[in-house]
């Protein structure tokens, strides 16, 4: 496993089911905090994530403190639109978690202020629009990750 990738409390199925695939073709584990927005059994999960979703590691945690806990000696990156360090100056290594908020709302405030000095971003011009797409900013941060390690394993 390359790296785990982090959703907190997901809300759109669609996102969820992209995130998976790009995790299974990258060997990363998709870790999901609950409450989820939807039903993992839903078509919507299984149509995103296509014949992928099978090979998929997945953990669920039913709270973000459960996930730090269990994984407390880990380096964990959180990633906002509120960070001030973009994400390709983090040092990534393999084994990181990189967290995603909400898609509605982002990481809580709580988990932003305690984690400030992992606080990562993907640069943006200055518009109405709150920010990327969620499984697409998964996509780009877990790439770099993956680049600054080499690609393991990849092709």
């Amino acid at each position: 496993m390359n790296l785990n990738i982090v959703l907190f409390q997901p809300e759109i199925p669609q996102n969820t089911g992209n995130i998976g695939r790009t995790c299974v073709l990258t060997d990363c584990k998709l870790h999901l905090i609950k409450p989820l927005g939807f039903s993992l059994d839903e078509k919507e999960i299984k149509r995103a994530g296509l014949d992928y979703w099978p090979h998929l590691q997945l953990e669920i945690h039913e709270s973000y403190e459960d996930l730090r806990e269990k994984y407390k000696n880990s380096t964990f990156y959180f990633c906002s639109t509120k960070g001030e360090k973009y994400y390709h100056e983090a040092d990534f290594k393999e084994g990181d978690f990189l967290v995603f908020g909400r898609e509605s709302k982002g990481l809580p405030d709580y988990i932003r202020n305690e984690n400030i000095e992992t606080l990562i971003k993907v640069p943006m011009i200055n518009t109405t629009s709150r920010s990327l797409n969620l499984s697409n900013t998964v996509a780009l941060i877990a790439y770099e990750a993956l680049r600054q390690i080499d690609f393991p394993n990849m092709k």
